[in-house]
């Protein structure tokens, strides 16, 4: 695993980067608070995928 953290230390309503499909290449992260949790698996070697208040899909790189 590259640092990412699992799904047990993510909650709804964290401050979190994540990066977004799009944005994978440049690595540009972008913040916000989890209104979703997307994934159901423990772990995801490219971060666990949530769901922003702002609407926008990204994997968590970072809780702020």
């Amino acid at each position: 695993m590259n640092g990412v953290p699992p799904r047990n230390k993510i909650l709804i309503g964290m401050m979190v980067e994540i990066i977004q499909k799009q944005d994978q290449r440049s690595g540009q992260l972008t913040s916000g608070t989890i209104k979703r949790i997307l994934t159901s698996s423990r772990i995801h070697s490219h971060g666990i995928k949530v769901e922003l208040d702002s609407g926008k899909i990204g994997r968590v790189q970072k809780i702020a």
